[in-house]
């Protein structure tokens, strides 16, 4: 199969990447060579997605079997994917998000026909602006849409923690960490690998167009069990600190926004659509491995130990109001 991945070389996409090449697809990667090494195998189209008329100068002689934008945040950008593959590619597949979903949702875990909203994160309501606008296209002009919605998928470079080094140096330093609400909250950390398992039975999949789907792990922990799996991976025992989502959003709206929006919320995935298109797709990468993975990435290079000096200092603000 012929294949276009639009970005293609971030913490999601790189995983689908690596498996679609492995597989002998032909893999196309849109994207400006700006950030990511290309990976071996995959033929280069250097350009810039927003650039609609430059982008269908160099797409001219080229249909594919299926296009993945890994890169859609709003309804204008989905609109200008419309554009360029309407007809060229036999298979459109959007990157929606698990936030999309209405919270606090009705029941867990929680299934693709769930009503979406999201009144507090601007990212979850674009996300739903662009879904909505390619699923009209599916039904009035037949655009070949398939769409999945990821949540928190993770690999060695992703701390799930707020300000991600800061709050592992601040393990190791001793000091106290901060975790929303009262810490027992679920959620749901997917390994990009496992992720790039179910999300290749989408692929060419002509079954799947006109369908939703989650891709998640089937492994949930409480946020605290999140922190302390993160310092068990580094030999200390965390000094959590509980505080409010809503007094996290009063100092730091960005990360506020995201626990308001999001991870708040219990949030555990029923996974039996994907798994009906591939039933041997199972998360295979645990927590506990993962975390591992992320501290032996971090403590074997300095240059990546960046400690957000603003973050680090809201947070000893927060645990002193808070302790």
């Amino acid at each position: 199969m012929k294949i276009l991945m639009i970005g293609g070389t971030g913490i999601i996409s790189s995983a689908v990447t690596k498996l679609c090449l492995e597989k002998g697809y032909d893999v196309f990667l849109l994207n400006r060579g700006e950030s990511r090494k290309l990976p071996d195998g995959a033929k280069h189209i250097k350009a810039d997605i927003r650039k609609q008329n430059e982008v269908k100068v160099l797409l001219e002689d080229h249909k594919f079997d299926s296009v993945v934008d890994w890169i859609s945040f709003t309804r204008e950008h989905a609109e200008n994917d419309f554009e360029l593959f309407r007809n060229r590619t036999k298979q459109f597949i959007y990157i929606s998000s698990a936030s999309a979903y209405l919270k606090p949702v009705k029941s867990l875990p929680v299934k693709e026909d769930f009503p979406l909203g999201n009144p507090v994160w601007e990212y979850s309501r674009n996300k739903i602006a662009g879904e909505s606008f390619l699923t009209e296209k599916r039904l009035s002009e037949d655009f070949p849409v398939t769409i999945v919605r990821p949540s928190h998928t993770y690999d060695k470079t992703k701390i799930p923690l707020p300000g991600y080094w800061t709050t592992l140096k601040r393990m190791i330093d001793g000091k106290p960490i901060i975790i929303h609400g009262d810490g027992t909250s679920l959620w749901t950390l997917t390994h990009t690998n496992d992720f790039a398992k179910g999300f290749l039975a989408l692929i060419g999949n002509e079954s799947a167009i006109g369908e939703t789907y989650n891709i998640t792990s089937d492994e949930y922990l409480t946020w605290d069990e999140i922190c302390k799996t993160m310092a068990a991976a580094i030999n200390v025992i965390p000094k959590i600190v509980h505080v409010p989502s809503d007094i996290i959003l009063k100092y730091d709206r960005e990360w506020g926004e995201g626990l308001l929006g999001d991870k708040a919320y219990s949030m555990i995935f029923d996974n039996t659509k994907i798994k009906s298109l591939a039933p041997e797709f199972k998360s295979e990468v645990s927590f506990e491995k993962g975390a591992k993975e992320i501290v032996m990435w971090y403590l074997e290079n300095k240059e990546r130990q960046i400690v957000d000096i603003e973050k680090d200092k809201l947070m000893d603000f927060l645990a002193e109001k808070f302790r």
